[in-house]
């Protein structure tokens, strides 16, 4: 299986990112200095991609996959490509604060910690509907790192969408986001003219 194994500011400084949309509190003392030369537009089109292709986790094909189905769907491809990223097992996990990062989400859902409408689901990428609903099974719940996990992300906040019970260990999906719920800092039009030429 590949697996991306960049350190993470050093991706985030090359993207132009905060490490923050990935659930790292971290700062990067460093700036990146770029030589003075103007990005073309395929460059800032090949930019956003990586961007998103990053902060979700997802390699390329499967990226693509995604592409390809969002272009299927009825309306705007970039917002239903985004749409369909969001609405992921693993990124929904980070979403309700029972994960510090996609990462760790991403391996939550591999341990098969995670219950969808009560079946376990060991798959990151599988998409959530409307009215789903998601929990760490039973057997899991008394562990000490979902304690440590919960004291970290308090703080965070749970975006409109999702009804989450932080003391349960469980969540609703109310209804799949809109983009504009989305906070991502990606410009999914440039993904869709890279993709299309």
């Amino acid at each position: 299986m590949a697996v991306n194994r960049v350190p993470i500011l050093k991706r985030c400084r090359s993207l132009g990112l905060e490490p923050m949309f990935l659930g790292y509190d971290k700062k990067s003392r460093r700036t990146l200095t770029r030589s003075s030369r103007k990005v073309s537009e395929y460059g800032l089109q090949l930019r956003e991609k990586q961007k998103a292709k990053f902060i979700y986790g997802v390699l390329e094909k499967p990226f693509r996959n995604y592409y390809d189905k969002a272009d299927r769907m009825k309306g705007m491809t970039g917002e239903n490509l985004m749409i369909m990223l969001e609405s992921r097992l693993d990124n929904v996990i980070f979403r309700m604060a029972f994960a510090r990062t996609r990462r760790e989400a991403r391996q939550i859902v591999d341990h098969k910690h995670v219950l969808v409408n009560g079946n376990p689901v060991n798959v990151p990428s599988y998409l959530i509907k409307s009215g789903d609903v998601i929990e760490i099974r039973e057997k899991s719940k008394g562990l000490q790192r979902y304690k440590d996990i919960l004291e970290v992300t308090g703080g965070r906040l749970i975006p409109s969408w999702l009804e989450v019970d932080r003391d349960n260990l469980k969540g609703t999906v109310k209804n799949l986001p809109t983009r504009e719920e989305i906070d991502v800092p990606v410009d999914e039009m440039l993904i869709v003219e890279l993709y299309s030429k």
